[in-house]
């Protein structure tokens, strides 16, 4: 799983901040490494550098093999908070999006042992 991190011109950390995002990113989201092929991670300053509640923005986009991407977006007063806020509801959207893959594989899986029982 690959984790790419975007920030605009008003979002401070530079390399450090990328690095630790990708690390948070990759343990947080080991359990769906062989789903997942790309994270990427889009930081914004929503006031452009002005001082304000909630006023930094990551929104999270992961993209599942062979499927859409899933994608969240969470608010905070620091990029750390928004950041792990994005990252729990991705989790919970991608349980949610793997989840009904599963169903759908076990209902076809049911459906034809069903069929063959009948002929």
């Amino acid at each position: 799983m690959q984790v790419q991190v975007h920030a605009n011109d008003h979002i401070q950390g530079g390399e450090s901040l990328a690095q630790w995002i990708q690390a948070e990113a990759l343990e947080r989201l080991a359990r769906f490494r062989e789903h997942i092929t790309r994270v990427e991670v889009f930081l914004t300053d929503v006031d452009a550098g002005k001082s304000g509640a909630n006023d930094k923005r990551c929104r999270l986009e992961a993209r599942p093999a062979g499927r859409q991407p899933v994608t969240v977006t969470a608010d905070g007063d620091k990029v750390a908070v928004a950041f792990i806020s994005a990252v729990d509801k991705l989790i919970h959207a991608l349980d949610a999006d793997l989840g009904r893959v599963k169903a759908r594989h076990a209902r076809d899986t049911i459906g034809a042992h069903l069929q063959d029982d009948a002929e």
